[in-house]
């Protein structure tokens, strides 16, 4: 996994827009938020540990430039580790039917090397573009999850942790280390995503554990390096 995603990968790095979101809910916006269409590339039924053939890895790296320039893909980079998720894609389409199928055409999908887990997801609107000549960085994002305490019930006491929630992404948005927050929209296991500029994933875990409702349980973290290049977070 690592040797693709370094060896092959760096390409999609290098032309990626970047969404810089408010730390904001759906339910409370700061900013407009709009909806994406987030694509989790997962080991597929082909996967093979030790990468892709050539010809593949060319094909599926011409269609990441296209989504890219086209503005079909509005960000796309790999995560670092050996983790079931090798990279994500973000997809600005009219629909999911459409955001879907221009993830089922890459190549290495349709190979069966990656599958695309689709989900909504909610952010700000704002892009800016790498700085130049290219430098890579690594931030760290982290998927918030239902944790071992999630109720679906709305109660007072799930408010004031919600409420807390929120002022919490606030704080560290201020801090200008967390850089991109958002929620998922399908209600499912995954509930959101920080993305972190900090200086190690030790960091980035410790600034997740102030929040409320990981603390309480009903959110769980799975932090994961992402290399992404200089300029595209504030």
């Amino acid at each position: 996994m690592k040797r693709f995603l370094i060896g092959s990968l760096l390409a999609i790095i290098i032309t990626t827009l970047a969404i810089l979101a408010p730390a904001q809910e759906k339910s409370e916006p700061e900013y407009k938020m709009v909806e994406f269409h987030m694509a989790l590339l997962k080991r597929g039924p082909k996967y093979d540990a030790a990468g892709m053939a050539k010809d593949l890895q060319a094909g599926h790296l011409a269609n990441v430039m296209s989504l890219l320039e086209s503005g079909k893909a509005v960000i796309a980079g790999p995560l670092g580790d050996d983790g079931d998720i090798a990279g994500v894609f973000v997809f600005r389409a009219k629909s999911a039917e459409e955001a879907r199928a221009w993830a089922e055409a890459d190549p290495a999908v349709k190979a069966g090397f990656f599958s695309a887990e689709m989900h909504p997801w909610w952010a700000g609107d704002l892009m800016t573009k790498p700085a130049m000549p290219i430098k890579m960085t690594t931030v760290y994002l982290a998927f918030l999850t239902r944790g071992a305490k999630w109720t679906p019930e709305k109660t007072p006491a799930t408010a004031e942790i919600q409420k807390a929630h929120l002022a919490n992404i606030n704080r560290l948005a201020e801090t200008k280390k967390l850089v991109i927050a958002g929620p998922f929209g399908d209600n499912g296991q995954l509930r959101g995503i920080f993305v972190f500029k900090v200086g190690s994933i030790d960091e980035a875990r410790a600034l997740s554990e102030t929040d409320p409702a990981v603390q309480a349980g009903r959110l769980a973290i799975e932090l994961h390096p992402w290399m992404v290049p200089e300029g595209i977070l504030p």
